[in-house]
């Protein structure tokens, strides 16, 4: 296929999908030449990003896609505490590596842009449920970017509902200076999205995967997509939805395809602890959750990277983190060679320059308490390039 040929209706809906019966697709926007919000793939160099924030940080409520998406051994720390503010303490430690995290970036000359405090304590009301608020430690979850385009996911967790609130006067700075900027279908999240007979299955038993939500209407995190030019990878999960992933599918138009990246993980949430793209040809994957030979057969000419099981980790704030440790490859991208990568996994940052990249180690394990390690604190507002198909 030619590096900027078109990719046609046809091709842009995978089996699962079309076997449901969905259709429809729309021709893609042209993108402004003069946006500052330009980014097609999770390589190209990072000119400017913006990284979360541990302002107004909360414990969020308690609800089955929260505790069901958390570790075992963390789940009675975040039922006890739900809807109180993080420890002092623990905002401390996870501060400290954040700081650190935004230094490297700066001094990779990349432009560090943040979102404004917010208080998540406050309680806000919906006509048939209640919540509190969460944090925007983590920018990848509620957007995606596509080229010029800012896209608002429809995040199923009710705490997560106007954490919008903070990115606000950015996005407004960047859509006046040429940037689009769009929400998908505001969801509703009453009780009818849930299934509240959900159990974690074995899958090992040969138990049929579960989610925590049905198909009552669209929901997704962008953070179960990763970008690779014309082509997205997707994983199902406990937040994302098939209505959510045909509701980008039909919105993107015929100029991109989505293909789905089916996960073994018993609990299913966000494709960067699973599937990373880290250059054109070669993929990051975790053996323990995405079977290498079920893989998308888009992917058969590209470096398939084994990532290694992840070395082991102590202290507090690992046992309580929300995250697995196959967060371990939730790495970010400064260039095609440069990765920022968690120093507490020298396996993987002697894997990483064995296939040619530049780690640059940096502690973040006290981060993940909030949420999640490099990608998932990042969200890629700039990066020099231009869309292509790698595939």
């Amino acid at each position: 296929m030619d590096r900027e040929s078109p990719i046609t209706a046809a091709e842009a809906v995978d089996d699962t999908l079309r076997a449901d019966g969905f259709a429809g697709q729309r021709e893609p926007a042209i993108p402004s030449p003069r946006s500052p919000v330009m980014a097609w793939n999770e390589w190209d160099p990072l000119e400017e990003v913006i990284v979360g924030s541990l302002e107004g940080a909360t414990i969020p409520t308690h609800h089955l896609t929260v505790i069901f998406n958390l570790p075992r051994a963390a789940q009675p720390f975040y039922r006890l505490a739900s809807g109180w503010k993080y420890p002092k303490f623990m905002k401390k430690l996870a501060q400290q590596e954040l700081d650190n995290f935004i230094g490297i970036l700066a001094g990779e000359g990349v432009k560090v842009r943040r979102p404004d405090p917010v208080d998540f304590s406050k309680k806000f009301k919906a006509p048939r449920w209640t919540s509190r608020g969460f944090c925007v430690a983590c920018p990848r979850d509620p957007y995606l970017v596509i080229g010029d385009e800012i896209i608002e996911s429809p995040m199923c967790w009710r705490s997560r509902y106007f954490e919008g609130d903070a990115y606000r006067s950015l996005f407004k700075e960047y859509f006046r200076n040429g940037a689009r900027w769009t929400s998908a279908p505001r969801p509703q999240l009453t009780d009818d999205l849930y299934n509240y007979d959900y159990r974690v299955p074995n899958l090992k038993a040969g138990e049929p995967m579960q989610f925590t939500v049905n198909e009552f209407e669209p929901v997704f995190d962008a953070a179960d997509f990763v970008r690779c030019g014309r082509d997205l990878f997707v994983t199902r999960s406990n937040v994302t939805n098939l209505m959510g992933i045909e509701w980008l599918r039909r919105h993107l138009g015929s100029g991109f395809r989505i293909h789905e990246i089916e996960s073994r993980c018993p609990q299913p949430m966000h494709i960067d602890s699973s599937f990373m793209p880290l250059a054109p040809g070669k993929v990051l994957v975790n053996p323990d959750y995405v079977d290498i030979e079920r893989l998308p057969a888009v992917l058969k000419k590209w470096d398939v990277l084994v990532a290694p099981r992840p070395d082991p980790v102590e202290g507090f704030m690992s046992k309580i983190s929300m995250c697995s440790p196959w967060t371990s490859i939730n790495v970010l991208a400064i260039t095609e060679k440069k990765i920022v990568v968690d120093q507490s996994q020298p396996t993987l940052i002697k894997a990483l320059k064995d296939w040619g990249f530049d780690p640059i180690p940096a502690p973040f394990l006290s981060y993940g308490p909030f949420g999640g390690s490099f990608h998932c604190a990042t969200l890629d507002v700039r990066r020099r390039g231009v869309l292509q198909s790698y595939f």
